[in-house]
């Protein structure tokens, strides 16, 4: 009889093949393309990980004990892996994200695992976030501030976990890594296994077109919820501490590609569509870079492993969903149309 809680079932998400979806370049490069299934974690998200192991990190540490409570500000899916924990934990919760349309699913969520949500203003950006949460943690002395942007667990279990099981599920055969940058622990912990294991393994960082601070460029405004903070992350900082923000590689990234918002939902949507892999929309830039360096001539043959961090499902108030939505709103009518006198099918979705 099984004997495990919910934390127990964080890892260990499927890796699979796609083969439909590739561009004509891919396919004509052979390019073996291997997305890893985050969403399968029972928080949703690759952030489940993290959210575990820098929670139980601070217990081992004596940071965090019963009757504390935790506080953390996010773009979303971190606060709900910690939010899960912390239910299933019995620690009080407090999560802070902008105050924007797009996060509603978030808001419910944590909400529904008992966290208590501080919704800040969106024009104070990610620096907002942090003031907020640093002034509350500094004012309560029984508060834990998670801090997933500086907390050296983040990448950590993906050096240890992440890592370690793409290497096994691809048969020990990873010749590129691609995965987006939101605290940069992935690219970081992952990555750096990945390297270890494959020094000829190119790791890629995706930051949004609108957003790419890891070159130096300026930040704008963008839809790609998950990645593009808008400021440089401090673990691929200290990949190589004191080197400008610039085209190239840093540590053991070996380059910082870009998708924009649209190619985002486009990709998002062509994976769901033709693969069956629903997913948000920094999974579908991370897969459109993956598009472009299939096509590469260097990437004939090789294998290329693409992080697919969330579940689609979560972003019913993204544009991603906008089309989709506006036909539903047409197809089920408030109120519905009760008649038994017009016949027995009302709607055909393939006539819409």
């Amino acid at each position: 009889m099984a004997d495990i809680n919910i934390i127990d079932t964080i890892g260990k998400t499927p890796l699979v093949r796609v083969k439909r979806v590739l561009t004509p370049e891919a396919k004509a490069n052979d390019a073996r393309i291997l997305i890893k299934l985050e969403m399968q974690n029972p928080g949703g998200s690759i952030k489940d990980r993290i959210a575990k192991n820098m929670l139980e990190d601070a217990e081992r540490t004596g940071a965090l004990k019963p009757g504390m409570t935790v506080v953390e500000y996010t773009s979303g899916n971190t606060g709900i892996g910690l939010a899960m924990i912390c239910a299933a934990k019995g620690y009080k919760c407090i999560i802070a994200m902008p105050q924007l349309p797009p996060y509603e699913e978030r808001y419910i969520v944590c909400r529904m695992f008992g966290a208590d949500v501080h919704l800040t203003a969106p024009a104070l950006g990610m620096p907002g976030l942090k003031d907020h949460t640093e002034g509350l943690v500094a004012k309560n002395e029984d508060y834990f501030l998670v801090n997933q942007f500086y907390n050296e667990a983040n990448p950590n279990i993906h050096y240890t976990t992440t890592g370690p099981e793409i290497w096994e599920q691809s048969g020990e055969n990873v010749d590129y890594f691609v995965t987006g940058v939101g605290t940069g622990g992935t690219a970081t912990g992952a990555g750096k296994y990945l390297s270890e294991k494959n020094p000829k393994c190119k790791v890629i960082c995706v930051e949004p077109t609108e957003s790419r601070v890891h070159l130096g460029a300026a930040h704008s405004p963008h839809t790609i919820l998950g990645i593009g903070a808008g400021v440089p992350t401090h673990f691929l900082t200290e990949l190589a501490p004191g080197q400008p923000y610039a085209e190239g590689s840093r540590g053991h990234v070996s380059e910082f590609l870009s998708a924009t918002s649209a190619e985002s939902i486009e990709w998002a949507t062509k994976l769901a569509s033709m693969e069956g892999i629903m997913v948000g929309p920094s999974s579908g830039a991370t897969f459109k870079v993956a598009m472009d360096l299939a096509g590469r001539p260097e990437a004939k043959g090789k294998t290329i492993v693409v992080i697919a961090a969330s579940h689609g499902i979560r972003y019913t108030a993204h544009p991603l969903w906008k089309g989709m939505k506006e036909e539903a709103k047409t197809a089920l009518p408030q109120p519905p149309n009760m008649s038994k006198d017009e016949g027995t099918l009302f709607w055909d979705s393939s006539k819409a």
